[in-house]
């Protein structure tokens, strides 16, 4: 359960809609972000950071910041980290719009709006405890249908050598080409997921949710695993669908894949595949959703409202759920592109919160002036990289800014106790 959990909150509409669109467009590289990113994300995680965390015996991941920093970090990383999420739950409300639009034709606006209402009801009535039943559920949903649909679609397309042979040179190649501009942007694709989302509440949740030490850590390398694979799975079904269907354009998008289903697909295989994509978009919003929602209450509300007790807690929380989805649902009706809502939101966490968790957990030296300074600098230079266009991917100097944050701002400190 805790790796169906690890695997399913991933497993959405960047993994299906967004990743097989960027895989028939650009060939293997434009897919190191997810699923390759991805799941580097959940080996880390599992190698580095699970059992460290765990036997904090935290709620949520800002309190981790309070706990090995202070109060004043700890509202930072909340601030940082709650929009971190919206872009995330966004793109899974548009693919939960695309699946009603495929399906049932209604426009996508209002099957945004309809599907932010039922995953917020189930969301704020069965908290954790829900979304981890339903993602047990609809992992094993996920995965039989798209082993159903690759399976159907090789064969009609003639089988794996046809379809590979069918693409064009270079399409498979794992490594860029020479020159610092290809070598900056692979690495920003690698590290955008592979470490923007290890400081995430929802890995945090469910790392701590797990019954003992090392079953978070196995749960992490198992997820992994499973993620890489089943991953893989939307690719070769996207290709396959282009070999046998010519006639469809690549420029469908995010469109592309439930195109190819409902052009070939009979009933039978349309109910496999849509039952599968809209299980793996459910799980991913209802544990987004989830995430923030924790932190908002714990960490922004609850330090102003002392001795609050726990349903007081859970009715805030409750409230965090509806506030989150309404602008999750704003930010989905005014941006539909599913890749770049998942992108920025795992930027965000990357420039300001991986470099403090990570000094924090293997720096003993590392202090709160540091963390505070490495998380400001690191947003600050990021959003200026994005405004004025520098040179290179942007989060690249947000990262580099975020390092040198927190080495200026542990200096500061250190020589402001030895002045005094």
């Amino acid at each position: 359960m805790a790796a169906s959990a690890m695997f399913a909150t991933w497993f959405g509409s960047e993994t299906v809609l967004g990743a097989s669109a960027e895989f028939a467009e650009n060939g293997i590289l434009g897919v190191i972000e997810d699923p390759f990113g991805a799941s580097l994300c959940l080996v880390l995680v599992g190698a580095f950071f699970a059992r460290k965390l765990y036997r904090m015996n935290l709620l949520t991941l800002s309190d981790y910041y309070r706990n090995r920093f202070n109060r004043t970090a700890e509202f930072f990383s909340a601030i940082f980290l709650i929009p971190s999420y919206f872009g995330w739950i966004a793109a899974q409300l548009v693919a939960l719009g695309i699946i009603l639009q495929a399906i049932a034709g209604i426009e996508i606006g209002y099957g945004i709006v309809i599907c932010t209402v039922v995953v917020m009801f189930y969301t704020y009535f069965g908290g954790m405890w829900a979304v981890a039943i339903t993602d047990f559920i609809q992992t094993i949903v996920i995965i039989i249908g798209m082993i159903a649909l690759t399976v159907m679609l090789l064969v009609s397309a003639g089988g794996w050598a046809k379809v590979a042979a069918a693409q064009p040179e270079g399409f498979f190649n794992f490594l860029p080409q020479s020159g610092w501009e290809p070598g900056l942007e692979y690495f920003a694709a690698w590290v955008t997921i592979g470490l923007g989302s290890i400081p995430a509440q929802d890995v945090f949740q469910r790392v701590m949710s797990a019954k003992s030490e090392r079953v978070a850590v196995q749960a992490a390398y198992l997820s992994a695993g499973m993620y890489l694979v089943v991953a893989l799975l939307p690719l070769i079904i996207v290709i396959a669908g282009l070999t046998l269907y010519p006639d469809l354009q690549v420029s469908l998008g995010q469109m592309l894949l439930p195109a190819i289903v409902t052009v070939h697909g009979s009933e039978f295989m349309q109910i496999l595949f849509f039952g599968a994509l809209l299980s793996a978009v459910l799980s991913s919003a209802s544990g987004a959703i989830i995430a923030p929602s924790t932190i908002l209450a714990v960490n922004l509300v609850k330090p102003f409202r002392p001795g609050m007790s726990q349903r007081q807690l859970l009715k805030w929380m409750r409230i965090s759920v509806i506030f989150i989805s309404i602008v999750s649902a704003a930010m989905a009706l005014m941006k539909k592109d599913i890749f770049e809502l998942v992108a920025q939101s795992s930027i965000l966490s990357l420039v300001s919160l991986f470099v403090p968790l990570t000094a924090g957990l293997y720096w003993k030296k590392a202090n709160s002036y540091g963390a505070i300074a490495s998380m400001c600098a690191g947003i600050a230079v990021w959003g200026a990289a994005e405004i004025w266009e520098f040179a290179g991917p942007s989060l690249v100097w947000g990262l580099g800014a975020s390092v040198a944050g927190l080495l200026v701002g542990n200096q500061v400190k250190n020589r402001y106790i030895r002045y005094n």
